[in-house]
């Protein structure tokens, strides 16, 4: 009696787990199969739409190259489209999961108040790129110095929040736009031309006169130094131990750092050929006796 019972209820128990899997199965595959090809295309989606981000913002730029709009704007211009793209790119495929738009641009706002709140230093950058594009303090290829932090350097990019610097020893720098755009900054380049000012010492025993001609003459023979501005040589201070002579004349701005370091060689060479002293800080030292002599 006992075994047939239980024959019985191992029956039951097996149609019983048997409808359940089916039941389940019945109920999970279709969606199962519909999230995987909804996963299938959503990639499918992906790949096709970054390929048409990177055509739209060819199609929208190319014709800004062509006809020479400043880089830094071509730039601005491009982070721009790309973000806007990606996230219409996004929208389209969480819609292919079913989610709905107006919940999603709800979501947006939500977020984008709360975010728009802690975020106000980027939107300050962000700001601050469209202000350096319309009033051009400075454009992608001019060497600016950073006044605050005194960061300086090429401008190698300006995108929506940052503008990368590239320095002389090939570092980047990355500055918030908002930094820049309220804060003052030099230009080295903006203009076609530089004045070179240097100061030189000479002791108070040389010859001032042979001081400033021997400056003159390495004006007058280094064709870098522009002829329609002129040059000027004058006494600029009487120091504590040193007679200061002043030298300004231009040269283009390209020209600037070689030719002042060409000049200062050329100054120490000639001085030391006529024996003429560039004098170093001294200090004389007197001894006084006790009985004053």
């Amino acid at each position: 009696m006992s075994a047939l019972f239980n024959q019985l209820l191992d029956r039951y128990l097996g149609h019983l787990n048997e409808g359940i899997i089916k039941g389940w199965l019945t109920e999970m595959l279709p969606e199962v199969v519909g999230f995987f090809w909804a996963v299938v295309l959503a990639i499918a989606v992906y790949v096709i739409g970054v390929r048409v981000i990177r055509v739209v913002i060819s199609i929208v730029t190319k014709p800004m190259e062509l006809r020479r709009v400043e880089k830094g704007v071509i730039q601005f211009t491009r982070s721009c489209l790309r973000i806007l793209l990606y996230a219409a790119l996004i929208l389209i495929i969480l819609q292919l999961f079913g989610v709905q738009t107006s919940s999603v641009a709800a979501a947006i706002a939500s977020v984008g108040l709360t975010a728009g709140l802690a975020l106000q230093g980027s939107l300050s950058n962000f700001a601050g790129g469209v202000l350096i594009l319309l009033l051009h303090p400075f454009v992608v290829g001019d060497y600016i110095i950073e006044d605050t932090h005194g960061n300086e350097g090429h401008v190698s990019e300006i995108t929506i929040f940052y503008t990368k610097l590239r320095t002389p020893d090939n570092k980047i720098i990355v500055i918030p736009n908002g930094v820049l755009a309220n804060n003052s900054l030099t230009n080295a380049t903006m203009s076609d031309r530089r004045r070179i000012d240097l100061v030189v010492s000479i002791g108070y025993q040389d010859d001032i006169r042979k001081a400033k001609g021997i400056l003159l003459d390495i004006a007058a023979v280094e064709d870098r130094c522009l002829s329609d501005e002129p040059v000027q040589v004058f006494v600029n201070d009487l120091g504590d131990s040193a007679v200061e002579l002043g030298m300004r004349f231009w040269v283009a701005t390209d020209d600037y750092w070689a030719v002042r370091w060409k000049t200062l060689e050329e100054i120490k060479n000639q001085f030391d050929a006529e024996g003429i002293t560039i004098p170093y800080n001294q200090m004389d030292v007197h001894l006084v006796a006790a009985d004053g002599k």
